[in-house]
């Protein structure tokens, strides 16, 4: 590299006064990154970035396997609308998936072959639009799909003609994240919009969502609203009909509160537009999921009294309804793994309803078999192909003896397995269409006491046969470059997961460590709320005690550890290096926060008070300084190398906390750019989720040759 020293960033002496604290905050010019300072300074870290990146040994070699591996593609399990099945698949060499739809002939009578509904590529050849979701009518004529450009995820919603292709509705804009619930026959469907700019103060543009009834084939200006006025402006809604069109329910969320409201209605009592709504849960700190069965009772997947999840039946015709007392447990809580996805399965084909549950025991899924009426287990757990995870629990809208999931570890490209409540057999209805030579590795799970003494969880991923595991005992184990990975935050659980990142990595002779930190979902909802709030310390803390016992079991050195994370994930990262500078020898932070007494001001940053806490508030503002990572950024400090990727169409995440903090460390950090440099990595045109095969490549291939030669992995 020719560059010697960092841009200049001037550091501004402001200090606020907030509940008796003295705030400082240097940087805060780097906020507005159109302001003539900014984009000067934004335009030195590119060309910082560039040069450093260039110097990068081995990141095309890394960037092509990271190729070859993402082209195992993927495929989804079938939503079925009849003998109508649709589904998603990505072959190798595609962007995006496409979104398919077929038919399976029944009684001898032919099928339709599939056809492509909707292909993002289609659409936008520069890939940077994306399918955010989709969903059927209840015939399957029908379709409801969201896309989105450049990665800011505003989805525009229309409705499609399955038979034709063509679009018969929309565009409908301020759609983000709303669910659609049709009525049956497909003519009208309930769904979630903000309300326009110019009806909400500025900057709340984000918030203010309300439920809807939309007329298809009508302007959506005359939509009628059903519900959410004079609730809380940052509550989310979903929305959900029960396929005979008698029950309405909706339910709220204030952000990603971890409780939410409920309403349900009988639509047969009342006209669509003016559904009598009753109360089924409100003011109650837990969350719970509704959904009407075809036996005509409510089942309800719930936390309520059950922090590991249970699955009760609510009957419409108990004279205690919709009261909590009326709620009877189908499934009762496991005290040692969190109920996932369910599925009814109760056709005429059965002598007996039976229930296909998905639970997770320290993050690893495991699926059974159950008497609906009893909760009693029928027959062994289902056969899965190795420890790892499941999803996309699906039978028939209309009933059936099916059950259809996904399944995907750390080896396996994701396949769906179908489950036959016939014969009990488990056999693979499809793979990923893609075919890759995927290395061999090793996966073990390793415990270890955190701060306080809490057992954490850590699933250890390293070449097979090479030593690096524990067949020789990890007192002969050669130390060699690692990345620990981590999130630790809104009840979100790492399951292990087919990524061609970390057998990149693994291939190349590194070690890769996944923690499960609190904060996740993997021991359960305790499990999280022992990480949030005035609790978030424990997450740094389980992660930093992750770290150390990687190298306390010789996987690796503090010399030779990177950690990584994205989100909430980033704010792990900022204050692990923050808090513990030693700990590690570089660090990728992904679209992250890390001014954690304005976050509140940006992006989505009201809708996760409840999971920090608020700077309005004086007790909860002091939780925040004391993790905050800009705010504890120490000059004199020998900091760890340090990559900043940050996304210009985020619209989660302000990419300002990544600006801020890496002006800060750049500053502060005693070591030499030339021998662990602190940079930002800035690109258009994407956003904090969904990108297109090459991009990800991209991204991938830059953070991997980034850890290698900061960690010593020779390529």
């Amino acid at each position: 590299m020719t560059v010697v020293s960092y841009p200049a960033a001037a550091r501004q002496d402001i200090h606020e006064k907030l509940h008796g604290h003295d705030v400082a905050d240097p940087y805060r010019w780097l906020e507005d990154p159109d302001s003539e300072q900014a984009r000067a300074w934004q335009s030195a870290q590119d060309e910082l970035w560039s040069q450093v990146r260039s110097a990068l040994p081995g990141r095309d070699r890394l960037a092509a396997r990271l190729a070859e591996l993402q082209n195992a593609g993927l495929v989804s399990p079938p939503v079925w609308r009849g003998d109508r099945q649709f589904y998603l698949r990505r072959e190798a060499g595609q962007e995006h998936a496409v979104l398919y739809t077929a038919v399976t002939g029944a009684d001898g009578r032919p099928g339709e072959a599939e056809r492509a509904l909707i292909d993002p590529m289609r659409i936008d050849s520069s890939g940077t639009t994306t399918l955010d979701s989709w969903q059927p009518d209840h015939e399957g004529r029908l379709l409801a799909y969201q896309v989105s450009e450049g990665g800011r995820e505003e989805s525009v919603l229309r409705v499609l003609d399955v038979a034709t292709g063509d679009d018969v509705d929309g565009p409908i804009d301020r759609c983000r994240y709303t669910e659609v619930a049709w009525l049956p026959g497909g003519k009208a469907f309930y769904y979630a919009r903000r309300l326009p700019p110019g009806e909400v103060p500025a900057g709340e543009e984000q918030f203010h969502r309300r439920v809807y009834l939309h007329w298809v084939g009508t302007p959506a200006e005359d939509d009628v609203l059903i519900h959410g006025d004079g609730l809380d402006k940052v509550n989310y809604y979903g929305v959900v009909v029960s396929r005979d069109g008698r029950w309405l329910v909706i339910d709220a969320s204030a952000g990603t509160a971890p409780r939410n409201d409920v309403w349900i209605a009988d639509l047969t009592a009342a006209e669509e537009a003016t559904p009598d709504l009753q109360v089924l849960q409100q003011g109650v700190d837990a969350l719970v999921g509704v959904r009407p069965g075809r036996d005509g009772r409510l089942y309800l997947i719930t936390d309520r009294d059950a922090p590991r999840w249970r699955l009760a039946v609510a009957d419409p015709a108990d004279p205690r309804f919709p009261a909590y007392e009326s709620w009877l447990d189908v499934l009762p809580e496991d005290p040692e793994a969190v109920l996932g996805e369910y599925v009814l399965l109760d056709g005429p084909e059965l002598d007996r309803p039976l229930l296909v549950a998905e639970r997770t025991r320290h993050a690893v899924s495991e699926v059974s078999v159950h008497d609906l009426a009893t909760g009693a287990p029928v027959g062994e757990r289902l056969p899965l192909p190795g420890l790892g995870a499941v999803s996309g629990l699906r039978g028939r809208p209309s009933g059936g003896h099916e059950a259809w999931f996904s399944y995907t570890d750390h080896a396996t490209p994701p396949v769906v397995l179908h489950y036959d409540a016939r014969t009990g057999a488990t056999r693979t209805w499809a793979r990923s269409p893609g075919t890759v030579d995927v290395p061999d590795i090793r996966t073990e799970q390793v415990a270890f006491p955190s701060a306080d003494g809490t057992t954490i969880r850590m699933l250890v991923i390293s070449r097979a046969g090479d030593g690096s595991g524990d067949e020789a005992g990890a007192a002969e184990r050669q130390p060699r470059p690692a990345i620990l990975y981590g999130y630790g935050g809104f009840n979100v659980s790492l399951a292990p997961a087919y990524s061609a990142l970390t057998l990149t990595w693994v291939e190349a002779g590194g070690v890769y460590a996944i923690a499960s930190l609190r904060g996740g979902s993997e021991e359960g909802e305790q499990w999280h709320r022992a990480g949030m709030r005035e609790r978030k310390q424990n997450v740094f803390d389980d992660f930093a005690a992750a770290g150390r016992q990687l190298v306390a079991d010789r996987w690796t050195t503090a010399g030779q550890l990177a950690v990584a994370g994205g989100s909430n994930g980033g704010l792990l990262v900022g204050a692990t290096i923050t808090q513990h500078p030693g700990l590690c020898a570089a660090a990728v932070c992904s679209a992250p926060l890390l001014d954690m007494v304005r976050y509140e001001r940006f992006g989505l940053g009201e809708t996760w008070n409840d999971e920090y806490g608020t700077a309005a508030d004086p007790e909860e503002l002091s939780w925040l300084l004391g993790y905050s990572p800009y705010h504890h950024v120490r000059a004199g400090t020998a900091y760890p190398a340090v990559l900043f990727t940050v996304f210009d169409g985020d619209t989660r995440v302000d990419p300002l906390h990544a600006r801020k903090m890496c002006a800060a460390l750049q500053f502060a950090t005693t070591v030499p750019l030339s021998e662990r440099p602190v940079v930002l990595r800035r690109e258009g045109d994407v956003g904090h989720g969904q990108r297109s095969v090459s991009r990800n490549v991209a991204l991938a291939g830059d953070q991997l040759a980034f850890c290698a030669r900061y960690t010593g992995l020779a390529l």
